[in-house]
C-alpha cells in the first residue's frame, strides 16, 4: 500500500519554527464541507481561492520546506482547472438504495512550483467562503482523473481513501487506476455489486453513527505516528480524510512505500 503525502500540515509545523503565517483555512481536526456539485461557478471560486496571493505565499513556503527550493525562488502558479475529487460514499457502503459509489470531497487546483515540485490544492465552501483547506504533494488528482477517462470514458473516478486506490466505475464495473485498486479488486476489476460487498465487509462497522466512530475510530486502517521532526502524523486525519464519514482535513501523510 502507498500512503499519500498530504502536507499542509508540513507548512503548520513549518510556522510554529519559522513564525509563518499559516493557511487562513488550516482548522486541524475539523472536518471540510463538501461541495454541493462541481457547477461552473464552485470552480470558478475553487479557482480564485487557489490563486490568491495568500496560497501563493504560503505555497512558496510549503515548497521551500525541504530546502528543494529556496523561498523566494519557488514562484508556484496553478495550472489548469479546478477539478471534482470523488472519494467512496459511506451511503454506498451502507447499501442506501440508489446511493452512488462515489461522492464528490472536493475541488482541487494544480499548483506547480518553479523547480517542477507538484501539489494540490484542496478547496471547499467554508463559513469563511471558498478556501484552499489542503495542500497534498504530488498530481494523483489530475493524473487519475485523466487515466479514468482514458479507460473508461464517461465514468466516475474515485478514490477509496482508506487503502489510498483509485478506480473508475461505469456500466456496472469498478476497474482499478493504480497497483492498491488492483490488489483490491483485481486487473480486472469488480462488478459494482462486488465491489459494494467488499467495502461493505471492510467499512460497514465503521461508518458514522457506529460503535467504532464513537470510540473515535477513523476509517479502520491507520494508527498516528509521528514523521522525523515528531509532527504527529495521522492524528489530523482522524476526523477526515482517512475517515469514511467525512472529508479531508489538514494531514501530513509521505508518499511511500510501506507493508
Amino acid at each position: 500500500m502507498t500512503l499519500r503525502a498530504t502536507a499542509a500540515a508540513a507548512v503548520l509545523a513549518a510556522t510554529a519554527l519559522l513564525g509563518l503565517a499559516p493557511l487562513a483555512a488550516a482548522a486541524p481536526g475539523g472536518p471540510v464541507p463538501q461541495p454541493e456539485a462541481a457547477t461552473a461557478e464552485n470552480r470558478a471560486a475553487a479557482a480564485r481561492a487557489a490563486a490568491a496571493p495568500d496560497t501563493l505565499a504560503t505555497l512558496s513556503r510549503f515548497f521551500a520546506r525541504e530546502g528543494k527550493v529556496s523561498l523566494t525562488a519557488a514562484q508556484p502558479r496553478i495550472e489548469g482547472e479546478a477539478i471534482p475529487v470523488n472519494h467512496l460514499s459511506p451511503d454506498f457502503v451502507a447499501g442506501r438504495a440508489g446511493a452512488s459509489v462515489a461522492r464528490l470531497e472536493f475541488l482541487a487546483s494544480k499548483a506547480v512550483s518553479s523547480d517542477g515540485q507538484q501539489a494540490a490544492l484542496w478547496t471547499a465552501r467554508t463559513e469563511a467562503g471558498w478556501q484552499v483547506v489542503n495542500i497534498a504533494t504530488g498530481d494523483d488528482e489530475f493524473r487519475y482523473a485523466r487515466l479514468g477517462a482514458e479507460k473508461l470514458p464517461g465514468g466516475t473516478v474515485f478514490r477509496e481513501p482508506q487503502i489510498d486506490a483509485w478506480y473508475v466505475a461505469g456500466g456496472g464495473r469498478v476497474l482499478p487506476l493504480d497497483e492498491d485498486g488492483v490488489r483490491a479488486v483485481g486487473a480486472g476489476g469488480a462488478s459494482l455489486d462486488g465491489y459494494r460487498a467488499r467495502v461493505a465487509a471492510a467499512y460497514g462497522d465503521k461508518l458514522p453513527g457506529s460503535a467504532y466512530a464513537a470510540r473515535g475510530g477513523a476509517g479502520g486502517y491507520a494508527e498516528a505516528s509521528a514523521d522525523a521532526a515528531g509532527t504527529p502524523v495521522g492524528v489530523m486525519a482522524a476526523a477526515g480524510a482517512l475517515a469514511l464519514g467525512g472529508a479531508g482535513a489538514l494531514a501530513l501523510r509521505r508518499r511511500a512505500a510501506v507493508a
